[in-house]
């Protein structure tokens, strides 16, 4: 079906184009964009969406957290007010629409207020939030956790991937006071966010195989992560050291690896959700040689479901697994810090809401789970209603060939506005 009751028009779709193509310009790097958290390439994006707002009449400020906030003037000091919201920053060398295209959508059903001189139901906010990606300092969701008071210690302690100076350090550079978010206290009122909505580019390919625009998130699977999973073994040469004199941490990854996935595969036929990834996997180069066993292999690993039991099944069984497989082949584990996520799940009474505006604009609704982690999670999981709605996108994300049509994400956009419009 197509769309029956356009809210958007051509000059919006193209202004959009413009923003898109902004950041794509001034945030590129070797290939794709790379806009760190707590960086001031992640600044400099806030300050332009700062310019680009005032220009165009919204009032703007700046939270606690040094997260930029957007607004109608007239809902400027609101109380309580529904809140859209997603990231500025990217994976490195990412892709230019993940994150920012919440932020985006969010500032033109703003802007479209705005225009046409009409009041949302409720007050809306815009929030364009930092440091929700992994990749920098290992933790995830940075921005929310620090507004709700879920920030802990180990995680303003995690060190940047490359200047290897902590999180807090960082923050403490952007101006955020620390003081508050060491001792847990919210930012940010639970109790003033009627809702959290957040609107992101699809992960996967449910959407292009379904050929809808987009889709209304049912929920969000948690996670547990390690970064740098060590498996020390002994080094030896690799024609004089026989099998049962070997102490080989790379086959007893290997076995590992395919215990998980066996695993995996049991309990996505007993119908439970799960997906497992070991993405970083490597021995020393300066000190390895396809003519030694090595001594030493590591390794990350990202956990998802949508369940909590499933998830702490997962532990318990992979430290189950690593004390089988360090007695068969004389190996050790050590772990890094774990860090996680619960599961959550977006509110029934939203997500009918926004399947019934993408309904008023002539698509058949679809509901769908996200696969991904998002900063809707720390809202939802924190008591507050949140929905969340995708927009399809080819070639998956966290790469510079992310895809998302710009006709798409109007139509996400204007779910979102016909939804506020009436709820």
């Amino acid at each position: 079906m197509t769309p029956t009751n356009r809210r958007f028009s051509e000059p919006d779709e193209k202004l959009a184009r413009k923003l898109f193509d902004h950041f794509r310009r001034e945030t590129r790097d070797v290939e794709g964009v790379s806009r760190p958290a707590y960086s001031d390439m992640e600044t400099s994006s806030l300050k332009y969406l700062e310019e680009f707002a005032e220009g165009r009449g919204l009032h703007v400020e700046y939270d606690a957290a040094e997260n930029a906030v957007f607004s109608l003037r007239e809902d400027a000091k609101a109380t309580q007010f529904v809140l859209i919201g997603s990231h500025i920053d990217s994976v490195p060398q990412g892709g230019n629409f993940d994150g920012l295209a919440g932020i985006l959508a969010g500032l033109l059903c703003l802007l479209k207020a705005k225009e046409t001189g009409v009041r949302f139901k409720r007050p809306v906010k815009v929030i364009a939030l930092r440091g929700e990606e992994s990749a920098w300092f290992g933790p995830c969701y940075i921005g929310s956790k620090a507004l709700l008071g879920r920030l802990n210690a180990e995680e303003l302690n995690a060190r940047h991937k490359g200047d290897k100076r902590t999180l807090a350090e960082h923050m403490h550079d952007m101006g955020i006071v620390l003081e508050p978010i060491e001792q847990g206290e919210p930012l940010l009122s639970p109790s003033s966010v009627l809702e959290y909505l957040e609107l992101h580019i699809e992960q996967g390919p449910l959407l292009i195989e379904k050929k809808l625009p987009a889709g209304i998130v049912t929920g969000i699977r948690g996670n547990f992560r390690h970064r740098n999973i060590r498996c020390i073994g002994e080094a030896g040469h690799s024609g004089a050291v026989p099998r049962a004199y070997r102490h080989d941490p790379v086959f007893a990854l290997a076995d590992l690896l395919t215990r998980l996935d066996d695993s995996w595969l049991t309990l996505l036929q007993k119908g439970n959700d799960l997906v497992l990834t070991s993405g970083i996997v490597g021995t020393d180069p300066e000190r390895h040689a396809m003519t030694r066993i090595p001594d030493e292999v590591s390794f990350s690993l990202d956990v998802r479901s949508q369940s909590k039991a499933v998830l702490q099944g997962m532990r318990e069984m992979l430290a189950q697994e690593m004390t089988t497989i360090e007695e068969d082949r004389g190996v050790r584990f050590v772990l890094d810090d774990e860090h996680c996520v619960e599961p959550a799940l977006c509110d029934s009474r939203i997500v009918a809401g926004l399947s019934s505006a993408m309904g008023d604009l002539g698509y058949d609704p679809f509901q769908m789970a996200s696969g991904a982690g998002h900063d809707a999670a720390v809202f939802a999981n924190a008591g507050i209603s949140t929905g969340m709605v995708f927009v399809r996108n080819r070639n998956g994300s966290h790469n510079p060939l992310e895809a998302m049509e710009i006709s798409d994400f109007m139509v996400g956009t204007e779910i979102f506005y016909s939804y506020l419009m009436e709820n």
